[in-house]
């Protein structure tokens, strides 16, 4: 049986007691139920986009990750692009509605809020999960109160029928999907028929034959984190959330005071590579913006929330260790992206002695989500230093969605 309770903890944000009585106790009950055995790493991620805007942002992700787009499940309501590196890293589902009046309740979501309203389609939906037995996971989830959509309303949502899916957290507004295949088996997803788009795989192509012709192709690895952005009083119950309904244990929090925040992990408790399953990033205002006037404190991540809602922020992209005519390889992966078109809110900040680079892409026009780039030196297992990811969320609230006035 794995163990999810002996793993050290990192950082030095200071939890409520209530979480640390909690943690331990969730972690510890999910181990003896079987569910930590039954369920798996991250299978695919769920994005959906506006009409029309699904083919420029598979070129985008062709050029700035390894993604490759693979099919397309054509289906009454949406297009469904399938991108893939391999078996062992997480696919893309990106899902295009076809109709610009299409309403559901991720719609809905979107809808609540000043910037996120603007791209009512636009947004990260949520993780599928391996899962040995995915009927028995979700009536022991069931039996602990979480929801999930019946077979009818997943049609009616046109989502893959081969995966329960959780209702939408109400603290992330994201969803939890578990579908099961063999261990040496290809990911297959029920829903709609298999085409090739033409359009798709020429936005492919270009995308790639870019990754090619800059030299920069071999240099992008698979998704290392993704980090969703919460309000201030949900940052415990979210962190607790997740970990009840994946296989993954708390690694640690950080507090960054400098931007009233706190960076909190979440990883697979296998041990498995990021490049497999990544780790799971929660940022959270250390005060609410309420009180917020009493001290004048720096608040890009609750803003953030308030403009866009709880959901998924960036994804974290890794890249090859070493150098490459002398600069290091961010670096020249950055440089080449730039010189594309494509904007980064800051330069690449950290070192060598630091044991890290990390760097902000600007958001994407089609989803709304920021990439980020780490380079790791040497032997370094963390996923920031302070001083960076100070620095970092400060020019995340300097980005123009995010600055925009609340309403």
């Amino acid at each position: 049986m794995l163990c999810s309770t002996n793993h050290p903890r990192f950082g030095d944000k200071q939890n409520s007691p209530f979480f640390e009585e909690y943690v331990y106790r969730l972690l510890e009950e999910r181990d003896r139920s079987g569910l930590t055995d039954m369920i798996g790493g991250i299978e695919a991620l769920m994005i959906s986009v506006e009409p029309g805007n699904s083919v420029e942002y598979i070129t985008e992700l062709a050029l700035m990750t390894p993604y490759q787009y693979l099919v397309t499940l054509d289906s009454e309501k949406h297009l469904t692009h399938v991108l893939r590196i391999d078996m062992n890293s997480p696919d893309i589902l990106l899902r295009e509605v076809k109709q610009p009046e299409h309403n559901d309740i991720f719609r809905s979501l979107n809808d609540l809020y000043p910037v996120g309203a603007r791209r009512p389609h636009s947004r990260y939906l949520g993780e599928i999960l391996l899962s040995t037995d995915r009927h028995q996971v979700v009536a022991l989830q069931q039996q602990r109160e979480f929801r999930f959509f019946p077979i009818g309303q997943l049609s009616e949502l046109d989502l893959p029928l081969n995966v329960s899916i959780s209702k939408p957290s109400p603290y992330t507004q994201n969803v939890i999907g578990y579908m099961e295949r063999p261990v040496d088996g290809i990911r297959v997803y029920h829903h709609g028929t298999c085409v090739i788009l033409p359009t798709a795989q020429a936005a492919n192509d270009r995308g790639k034959e870019m990754q090619e012709r800059l030299g920069i192709k071999d240099l992008i690895l698979p998704i290392d984190h993704l980090a969703t952005r919460v309000y201030s009083q949900n940052r415990e119950a979210a962190i607790l959330e997740y970990l009840a309904l994946s296989s993954y244990y708390y690694w640690g929090s950080y507090d960054i005071k400098d931007q009233n925040s706190s960076t909190n992990v979440t990883k697979n408790v296998r041990g498995t590579p990021e490049s497999n399953s990544p780790a799971k990033v929660f940022t959270a205002n250390n005060h609410p913006y309420c009180v917020n006037h009493l001290d004048q404190l720096p608040s890009p991540t609750e803003t953030f929330v308030r403009n866009f809602g709880p959901r998924l922020h960036h994804m974290a992209v890794d890249v090859k260790d070493g150098q490459t005519n002398g600069k290091e390889n961010i670096d020249v992966v950055v440089d080449a992206i730039t010189a594309q078109g494509k904007g980064f809110l800051l330069d690449t900040i950290g070192s060598r002695e630091e044991g890290l680079k990390q760097i902000f892409s600007s958001a994407s026009d089609y989803s709304s989500l920021i990439i980020e780039y780490v380079q790791r030196f040497g032997d370094f297992e963390g996923f920031f230093a302070k001083d960076n990811v100070a620095q970092l969320t400060f020019a995340a609230g300097m980005d123009e969605g995010v600055r925009s006035q609340v309403e």
